[in-house]
């Protein structure tokens, strides 16, 4: 008997000892660490692995040990102590932020100054683990890691006023960022639209506010406009919010929450007639855009709002409130008798005066509350507030002015950080409001501007991505156009920018997308998308360039307009352009296609890949394409105007000159322009065009229609060099959208036939 049982202690002993160890993840960690050194061996993480620390890092223990039992099924902290996870305080870490990760064969040690650090660490190690296991061990790789952000607020944004989603939602997307190491999270909860936060002193914010009577279908430029006719709304409760605070509070996300003043506000409006300057009933807005029915000045109002504060500092323990301030027409207050003597009374300039006295006003109270504001670019009209943050999003101008005026600046602009733009050019994508926002130029983003000096760029604080939901109805979509763009941002705000690479960042990205997959978030996956590019080689003969974001798969393309197969012909070199040509490619593994078929129609007309010189450059956030897009063979797309094809001008005269090389004989000049009115976008009603040094020719045009179509019928006509002359349409109408502002420009190709 005793020979029995020594021999199956020993069968026991050799299968352990021989069984297969999986073989551990290589470190694709995102953000990228600040450094990082991977050793030798591994450290193998079981139920018999030892976790404990410091009585201050419990919450971030207890962290731990939940997703290792509920993700991986891995039930630590055996009295057998066969390895160990130690978190410790180091009081000489200097950053609240900072973790050293250290792996060994027995050990992982993880140190930090805060449970915030050490948090982060866990984000890190949890990246070292599969996604699901079925196994009693796991390998982990043994390493060395030194970290800490680059930028104090990194922060995402999200709007559930035109758009409302549900409590679990938001705790996802929140587990989402937080792995990402974000520390913020910006929730955007008044508008015109809907106000989604429960006010127990105004009740009718939830009965009336809270509800809009339909929504509008589509696009805001489809004509005529359609609504779906269905009541559509709700708020979130103060326990509601509650929840939501404290599990963000685990997560350590600060959640900032907006209560957009003094425009934007139609629904409150609705609710309570009084703030408004006319006093008339109003209702909540059912489509989207910048409405006129903005916050009277009066002490009513300043009493609502105050009572509304005191509700909201009592649910947010954060720094932050953010009041908006962006976007408020001020016709309302022009046409008051009471306002224009406010303005008299306070010895204000004009109405953008009155809106600094409003924003300062409604400081000072919030300031007293223990709270700073944050507010968007446009509370530096008429003078900024003593004491507000500015969140820059028009561009990098409102942050480099306050900046140099010592004021704490968030980047968040259009051209890198709205992500409720396209982020491909597929004609497939999603609806969205427009633009188009690649992942690589998200990778590219710099929040530091160019223009501030060493001193001045330490009070940029961070920036942050936005999520605008005009066209996201459900969480899928949310999602979709937050994911992987945010993040790329995560990496740029985390990272130090001397590290960044985009080849680099992508193959991480793909180990990275498979936790998503695992988290069921519906990400949109672009890095198998061809693109293409028109250029010239060393010959100066056009070539069509094919490629995609990763090299681990097949190009295919076809010239005859038929989609590419397994068997069309694949791409190793660039393609040679010698006539009209429709071009079709795809991403193949073996025989499967896996991204969605690119295709581009290369109209070969007398401009194409000439020299061509624009008076002024194109506006940075519709600039993708460069101005040879304006004479590369290739129109921009019916339905959109933000892809690489489409130029914008903000308020600009343009004048494009075009060189022919050599004299040329030219009987037609077409283009189109964009007429998209609801987005401030405006066909001109005039352009020129000159001929050498003929006399210039002016031609009216017909700005009716979403797409303008422009043509000029010539007979014969000689000439080396064109120049088109295309004044701005001028200041929008007052009532419309964007009203007193001047209109964007956005043209197409310019064909020379």
């Amino acid at each position: 008997m005793k020979i029995l049982k020594y021999f199956i202690l020993l069968l026991l002993t050799f299968t352990q000892c021989t069984k297969k160890i999986e073989k551990p993840f290589q470190p694709s960690i995102i953000p990228l660490p600040n450094f990082q050194n991977i050793t030798e061996g591994v450290f193998l993480l079981s139920n018999n692995t030892h976790i404990t620390g410091n009585q201050e890092l419990s919450v971030v223990i207890d962290y731990f040990e939940s997703y290792l039992k509920t993700n991986l099924r891995i039930s630590p902290n055996s009295l057998q102590k066969k390895t160990q996870i130690l978190f410790s305080i180091d009081e000489e870490i200097n950053n609240d932020e900072e973790y050293h990760l250290s792996i060994t064969k027995n050990e992982i040690r993880i140190q930090s100054k805060t449970a915030k650090g050490a948090f982060y660490a866990v984000q890190s190690l949890i990246q070292l683990l599969p996604t699901k296991n079925d196994t009693k061990e796991i390998a982990i790789q043994c390493l060395e890691i030194k970290d800490k952000p680059e930028f104090a607020y990194r922060g995402m944004h999200l709007d559930v006023a035109r758009h409302m989603f549900s409590v679990s939602f938001i705790k996802k997307y929140i587990d989402v960022i937080a792995s990402l190491k974000y520390n913020t999270f910006h929730w955007h909860l008044t508008e015109d639209q809907g106000w989604r936060i429960e006010i127990k002193k105004y009740p009718k914010l939830q009965e009336i506010a809270a509800f809009r009577d339909e929504t509008l279908i589509g696009h805001y430029n489809d004509q005529p406009q359609q609504f779906d006719g269905k009541k559509y709304g709700g708020y979130y409760t103060q326990e509601e919010i509650k929840e939501i605070v404290q599990y963000a509070s685990e997560r350590f996300i600060e959640i900032i929450p907006e209560i957009e003043m003094p425009g934007h506000s139609q629904a409150a409006i609705a609710a309570y007639p009084e703030l408004g300057c006319t006093g008339e009933k109003v209702e909540v807005a059912t489509k989207w855009g910048v409405f006129d029915e903005v916050y009277c000045p009066s002490e009513t109002t300043f009493k609502f709002l105050e009572d509304v504060i005191d509700e909201v500092v009592e649910l947010f323990p954060g720094k932050y409130i953010h009041i908006g301030g962006d976007e408020t027409p001020k016709t309302k207050w022009k046409n008051s008798a009471f306002c224009q003597e406010l303005i008299k009374e306070k010895d204000l300039k004009d109405e953008n005066g009155l809106q600094s006295y409003f924003i300062s006003r409604m400081e000072k109270y919030i300031n007293s509350k223990g709270k700073q504001i944050i507010g968007w670019d446009e509370i530096l009209e008429g003078g900024l507030a003593p004491n507000a943050t500015i969140m820059s999003w028009r561009g990098n101008e409102g942050a480099i002015t306050g900046a140099k005026e010592h004021h704490n600046v968030i980047l968040t602009p259009l051209s890198h950080c709205y992500f409720d733009y396209y982020q491909s050019e597929n004609e497939n994508e999603p609806l969205a409001i427009g633009g188009f926002l690649p992942l690589k130029k998200v990778y590219s983003f710099n929040p530091i501007p160019e223009e501030l000096t060493k001193e001045e760029s330490k009070y940029v604080l961070g920036a942050q991505g936005n999520v605008w939901t005009e066209y996201m109805k459900t969480p899928e979509k949310v999602e979709y156009m937050a994911f992987p763009r945010a993040i790329a941002l995560a990496e740029v705000l985390w990272s130090k920018p001397e590290h960044k690479n985009f080849e680099d960042f992508k193959n991480r990205l793909l180990q990275f997308q498979d936790r998503l997959t695992s988290k069921k978030v519906n990400f949109a996956n672009h890095l198998y998308e061809v693109s293409g590019n028109l250029g010239r080689n060393e010959d100066n003969k056009l070539m069509y360039s094919l490629s995609s974001a990763t090299k681990d798969a097949q190009i295919r393309y076809t010239l005859n307009g038929n989609n590419p197969t397994e068997n069309s012909n694949v791409y190793t070199k660039p393609i040679d352009i010698n006539e009209t040509t429709t071009i079709k490619a795809a991403s193949f593994k073996g025989q499967n296609q896996i991204s969605n078929i690119h295709q581009n129609r290369i109209n070969l007309h007398k401009a194409v890949g000439k020299n061509i010189t624009l008076s002024v450059d194109p506006n940075e956030s519709y600039n993708a394409g460069g101005k040879q897009a304006l004479i590369n063979g290739i129109s921009g797309s019916n339905k959109r105007y933000g892809d690489k094809e489409w130029l914008g001008f903000f308020g600009d005269d343009v004048t494009i000159t075009i060189d022919l090389d050599s004299i040329t004989t030219i009987n037609s000049i077409r283009t189109r322009f964009y007429n998209g009115n609801g987005q401030w976008i405006y066909a001109p009603k005039k352009l020129s065009i000159k001929f050498d040094d003929t006399e210039k020719q002016t031609f009216n045009i017909n700005n009716d229609g979403l797409l303008v179509d422009f043509q000029a019928k010539l007979k014969n006509a000689k000439a080396k060099t064109i120049k088109i002359e295309i004044p701005n349409f001028g200041v929008i109408p007052k009532g419309r959208q964007g009203g007193g502002y001047r209109a964007w420009t956005f043209i197409d190709e310019i064909l020379i036939e």
